[in-house]
């Protein structure tokens, strides 16, 4: 599997620059940022929550922690981390544990954690295990205009992977 094609179709439509860089195959985001070379608060990761209402999709820097409590009074909302297993009916076009941090292509809610916009450029999954989809951040945020920024992440080793 190579890029999912609705982050393609997504990248394209909002006309971004970007790359795709390859690495060895990885299921951790600290093990890819290591596989890529690349600085780890540069590697967006997304995790996905769930309540009543349906799906979260969290994007963070893949050395932050998720704060939930910090999304709950965000969003009104208490959200818990998603089963992988039930995702697939969503990620169709995308390997179980590589979503990418375009979940609003997907028809899914994004909240995006703003220190992504302080880095010089983001990288995310591109739908496998394989590819990282390589941007400038003022193409990043481009790509991520419908999704809500916010702060709900704290730098440290992850946990959430």
């Amino acid at each position: 599997m190579s890029m999912s094609s609705t982050v393609e179709e997504c990248l394209r439509e909002a006309g971004v620059e970007y790359e795709v860089v390859r690495h060895p195959h990885s299921y951790t985001s600290a093990h890819t940022a290591a596989v890529a070379h690349i600085p780890g608060d540069r590697l967006a990761k997304t995790i996905m929550l769930e309540d009543e209402q349906g799906y979260v999709g969290a994007v963070l820097p893949s050395t932050h922690h998720l704060r939930l409590s910090r999304l709950w009074s965000q969003t009104g909302r208490h959200l818990v981390l998603a089963k992988e297993s039930e995702l697939r009916d969503v990620f169709k076009d995308c390997e179980v544990g590589a979503i990418p941090a375009v979940c609003t292509a997907y028809g899914v809610r994004t909240l995006m954690d703003e220190s992504l916009t302080t880095v010089p450029d983001v990288y995310f999954e591109a739908g496998d295990h394989e590819a990282l989809v390589h941007l400038r951040t003022d193409q990043f945020m481009r790509l991520m205009e419908q999704a809500e920024k916010a702060h709900f992440s704290k730098p440290g080793k992850s946990t959430s992977e």
